[in-house]
Parts: C-alpha cells; structure tokens; sequence
C-alpha cells in the first residue's frame, strides 16, 4: 500500500521522539521505503531527524541518505560529526559516495575518507573525486564485476561471488584482457548454461556499447536512452575499463535536464526550486520578466502611432488580442517541438530546409482553418468584410511568421552555444506580438486604405 505522508503522522512520530522511545521508532518506520523516510525527515527538525535515522540500521541510514535530496542533505548532514557520516559512506556505492563528499566542505571530506574503514572504498572515491560531476566519469561508480578473457567459466563463477558482495546490481559480466582493457560483455544467462570448462574468450559477446571518462552527462544519458541500457561501461582514453554507469544515475540526468529546459522555457534563469529563498526566486525568475515588460512597452507604443487608425476603425482594436495570443502560442509550439527534436539526437539530422518545408506545411494548414473560423465569426457578427479580410490575412501571416520564428530561434541558438530552451519562453512571444501587430497594421493599411 502506498505511504501517505500526514500531519497526524508526523506529530506521532515527534512524540515518540520526545519520548526517545526507539523500539517504537524502528517498529513504525520498518515497514518505510527509504524515499518515504526521506519525506519524513523533511518535515522534522535537525536534531530530530537526526535522532530518528540514528535509530535505524546503518544500512538503512545509508540508502536514506542516498535518497535524500542534495540541498537538504548538506544541511542535514551539518548536525554529524565526520565519524558518523563516514559509517554512512562506508555503505554507499562509490558514485553515491563522491556525490555526498562533494556537498561537505574540505575538511570534513577528507576527515571522512581518512576515516573509511573500507579501504578500498577510500581508494575508488580518490579516483571519482577529480572527475566534474557533468560527464561521464563524475557519473561512474567504480563498482563492477569483471572477468579475464583467459579463464574458464568456473573460475569466472567464483570471481563474481567475490566481486558481487560489493555490487549492488549485477547486470552483466564485462570482460577484459590482461591490462583491464574492455573487450566485451558477457551475460549472466550465457554463464549459467555453458560448462564450467567453457573459455570466456569463446562466449562473450565482443559488440559492447562503451562511453569515455570525458562524455558530457547529456551523451551518456542519450546513449543508454537509445539502447535501453540498464548499465554502461566506462572506460579511459587507452580503453582500460574504469567503472560503471547505472541507469538510476541516467535517471538523475535526464530529470534535472528536462526540469532545467522547463524553467528555461518559462523564463526561469538557474537552478531553482520552491523552497529557495524569496530572493533566490526573485533573482531567477525576474531578468525574462523585465524582457516581457520591455516587449509590452514596444508593443505599447507600436500600437499608439496607429491611434488615427483606430479611431477610423474602432473595430480593429478588439482583434488586437487575437493577433498577440495566436503569435505567441505557434511560436511556442513550434519551438517546443524544435527543441525535442534537437535533444533527440539519432544520428539521422533533419536539415534545416526539411524543417522550415514541414513548418511550411503545417503552417499552412493551421492558418487555413484559423483564418476561415476568425473570417465566418466577423461576417456573424456584422463588421465590415473588408475587415474580416484584413484580420484573416492578419492570421494568416502570423501564423507563418510565428511558425518560422519559433523553427529558426532554437537552431540559431544551438548554432552559437546558448541553450535553446530559453527561446521557446517570453523572447519568442514578445517577438511575435511586434511582429503580429506590425503585419496587422500594415494589412490595414493596404487593403483599407487608411
């Protein structure tokens, strides 16, 4: 059954904390996933939430603070001395464990390292912590199980009983030569059902999909995207195999990517989130707002030199929404579907022709449909044809306009280095709302001769 997260319960759990009543404490969070407990400590202060995990198992403590969210567990962690996290990190997997060191200030990463009483633990976060976290080495924990291409099946079945204590998923054997170089990979299910005589060098399977220690984050999450990886060998510019990428770590990738793209596309700078401060939140959130209120003030005024227009024909300003909106919304959705596109990278690029003839067409067909629904409704309501022409024709461009706009910005954006998802946000829109105007005006200005 699903944990539902209360107000009652949490109070229960605080009385029981006051009460330092721990076999209550450990009866009632038994039955807990790690991610729930994780919720709940977020709702208790330090002190008792420090109480609260420090009266379950170790291991328990360790796949809690896995879980829990990086902010908070720095905050959190404060309350510790270096001794006690580094009975944590002993249990951690080595990726998980830089993660978490990372966080802490140096003198009490390296207190804690020094106090790892599983040294090879120690050695393999030594070797991920000069990695950024943004490629494929800062993902990588050095965990694996490897057999030589020399040995038989016995010999490699006894190796992973050794090698698999420390591994908390064993999803396939990788095998390399002599000098650890990887050459391929070997299932599980091959193992199982050769003889224990059986060379590995005549079962496994060389087509291995590797990454190198350099691969930015971004690669290595479309690559285990595009081959349905549940993990994926990383190896070193010589190709002397390193560690591991495991799909919960891609996971992280491809979730904080998408929630970046998000906030960047609705006008959101950095990495920011509800519980930031106010002015963590302003500082984020007001440079694109400044740039839609500086485009309303161009709008604005693009507007007020057609005042004698409007006063001819009153008419024409109650489609001015219309105009800004439908602008708006193509040039979003196009450029949303830019974008999508532009992330999945297949190796099969679109050019840039193909895209603006699809735009073209799909162009085509909105603006056909929206024009003739905008023309019927101005003859329904009595204005002038003359006007439903203009404001149809009006629609019709913007349409086309927007839809290029929203098609070329992302790639443009691409081309220079900048991230494209900041184009689908206020720039397009306010861009499109001059635009609009601009070729709603000057339509009426032609066809109505004012």
């Amino acid at each position: 059954m699903t944990f539902e997260l209360t107000k009652d319960y949490v109070e229960h759990i605080l009385e029981l904390i006051e009460k330092q009543d721990s076999a209550s404490i450990r009866r009632e969070t038994e039955s807990l996933f790690p991610a729930d407990i994780t919720g709940l400590l977020s709702e208790l202060e330090t002190e008792s939430a420090k109480f609260l995990i420090t009266q379950l198992n170790v291991e328990r403590g360790a796949e809690i603070l896995a879980d829990m969210d990086p902010n908070e567990r720095r905050e959190f962690l404060k309350a510790f001395t270096s001794e006690e996290i580094s009975h944590f990190v002993n249990l951690f997997d080595s990726d998980d464990a830089v993660d978490l060191l990372n966080e802490q200030p140096i003198r009490v990463r390296e207190e804690v390292i020094a106090l790892l009483e599983d040294r090879e633990q120690a050695r393999f976060i030594l070797d991920l912590l000069h990695y950024d976290e943004d490629v494929a080495g800062g993902l990588m924990q050095k965990e694996l199980v490897k057999a030589n291409v020399n040995w038989n099946v016995n010999q490699c079945i006894e190796e992973l009983r050794k090698q698999a204590e420390d591994v908390g998923k064993v999803y396939a054997v990788y095998v390399v030569d002599d000098f650890g170089k990887l050459l391929g990979l070997l299932s599980l299910k091959k193992i199982v059902l050769a003889h224990k005589n059986t060379r590995i060098e005549s079962l496994y399977d060389k087509d291995v999909i590797f990454v190198e220690t350099y691969r930015p984050a971004e690669e290595v999450a479309e690559l285990m995207q595009r081959y349905d990886l549940d993990a994926l060998p990383v190896v070193n510019v010589q190709g002397k195999l390193l560690g591991r990428i495991t799909i919960d770590d891609v996971i992280d990738v491809i979730t904080e990517q998408a929630s970046s793209d998000t906030l960047a596309m609705a006008g959101i700078t950095g990495d920011v989130e509800e519980d930031d401060t106010i002015w963590q939140q302003t500082k984020a959130r007001l440079p694109w707002l400044l740039v839609g209120m500086m485009g309303g003030i161009l709008a604005a005024k693009f507007i007020s030199f057609f005042e004698g227009d409007l006063k001819i024909i009153p008419a024409m300003a109650a489609f001015i929404p219309i105009i800004g909106s439908t602008g708006g919304n193509v040039g979003i959705q196009t450029s949303s579907i830019i974008l999508q596109s532009l992330a999945d990278k297949t190796g099969l690029d679109t050019t840039v022709g193909q895209r603006l003839i699809r735009m073209f067409a799909v162009a085509f067909i909105n603006g056909i449909i929206i024009s003739t629904i905008v023309f019927g409704f101005n003859l329904l309501i009595g204005n002038d044809i003359q006007l439903a022409l203009v404001v149809s024709a009006a629609l019709m461009s913007v349409v086309f306009l927007a839809s290029f706009m929203g098609t070329m910005t992302p790639i443009l954006l691409e081309k220079i280095g900048i991230n494209p998802a900041v184009a689908s946000g206020p720039f397009i829109t306010t861009a499109n709302d001059l635009i609009g105007y601009g070729v709603y005006f000057g339509l009426a200005h032609l066809l109505l001769n004012l």
